[in-house]
């Protein structure tokens, strides 16, 4: 488990976000999740602030090729059919190099003088191996020992990273989230070749783990106390999850049926944390009081202590960034609301 305690006893029910924002102003945006989520956060709720995603400036701002960045000595370079590992850095890697410079300063200004939780969001080990592409062939999926290299690069990546950051904000308690939305397809032998005549290779379930338990612990190795695995898919492979060591798993709850439920009741039963996706990201953001209600009456099926709820951390069920600015607020705003509703449940 997480080396660190200080998310373990928090001073409430959490409140954060997934990632991804709206527009191309990555100051503008530090500012309003750093507000809503801190700022105006009510008594019982503690907010989970987050550097936001910004996939509007363009390539290298994307979700894998911003993580690809991240990599030690794999660099990636953007080719027509997508990122591709290369020999060198070229053009594309300086673009992206340049983005994450620019978002690091501007959170280190943001922040300064915080002492509290900050997030930061990666995406996973199989989402970038069913998304990069082999210098000469197929996805990295396609190789078992590309795929190994790729897992550990990403590892040892991720340790500098959540190290570069914790210099930069000093009083920060990192929370590292790493995001897997293409999990569920590999572990189901869902992805295909370039041609789309065939289906790349499905792992083994101890590969599927061993990958993702070694990025948990390289966030780990520099200071994270917290490490969060993420998916918006459906049929989440919540076991495989739960075998890689994660503190806590985040999903959208609006897509977990009976069977889902009673997998997480028995994560929860054992000290895994559960990153509720509870508030809609499309223009109905409202209702957070009749969306807590319905999370607490299945909770109570499950049996499972209302006053356990005040160890939930309520988000979007998914990320923001096809949303507008205001609207990225306003459903920030709401998952807020929809946090201190489940504290008052929790309190009885």
């Amino acid at each position: 488990m997480s080396t660190g305690e200080g998310m373990r006893h928090a001073r409430g029910v959490r409140a954060s976000g997934i990632g991804s924002w709206p527009g191309t102003d990555v100051r503008e945006a530090l500012r309003v999740v750093r507000g809503e989520l801190t700022d105006t956060a009510p008594d019982g709720v503690e907010g989970v602030p987050y550097l936001p995603e910004l996939p509007a400036r363009g390539p290298g701002a994307d979700m894998v090729g911003r993580t690809a960045h991240l990599l030690v000595d794999l660099p990636v370079d953007l080719q027509p059919q997508g990122w591709r590992l290369v020999d060198r850095p070229g053009r594309d890697h300086e673009r992206t190099g340049s983005w994450w410079r620019q978002d690091l300063d501007e959170l280190a200004e943001a922040f300064d003088g915080w002492a509290g939780p900050l997030k930061l969001q990666v995406a996973g080990p199989w989402t970038l191996a069913s998304s990069l592409w082999l210098p000469l062939g197929d996805k990295v999926l396609s190789d078992p020992g590309a795929t190994r290299d790729l897992a550990l690069s990403l590892s040892e990546g991720v340790a500098a990273h959540v190290r570069e950051v914790r210099r930069l904000v000093p009083g920060a308690e990192v929370v590292l989230q790493v995001d897997e939305p293409s999990l569920t397809a590999v572990s189901l032998g869902r992805i295909r070749s370039e041609s789309g005549y065939r289906v790349l290779r499905t792992p083994e379930q101890g590969e599927l783990v061993t990958a993702l338990r070694g990025v948990v612990d390289g966030a780990r190795s520099g200071g994270a106390v917290l490490v969060a695995a993420h998916s918006c898919a459906g049929d989440v492979p919540l076991d495989l999850l739960r075998s890689s060591g994660a503190d806590a798993v985040s999903l959208d709850v609006a897509l977990l049926g009976t069977p889902g439920w009673e997998v997480v009741a028995t994560l929860i039963e054992a000290g895994v944390e559960l990153w509720a996706g509870t508030v809609p990201t499309g223009p109905d953001p409202a209702a957070p009081a009749r969306l807590v209600d319905d999370l607490a009456r299945r909770w109570g099926e499950l049996g499972l202590p209302l006053r356990d709820l005040a160890s939930l951390t309520v988000t979007p069920a998914c990320g923001l960034a096809a949303s507008t600015p205001a609207g990225a607020q306003a459903v920030t705003a709401a998952t807020v609301q929809a946090a201190a509703r489940l504290a008052e449940l929790a309190a009885g």
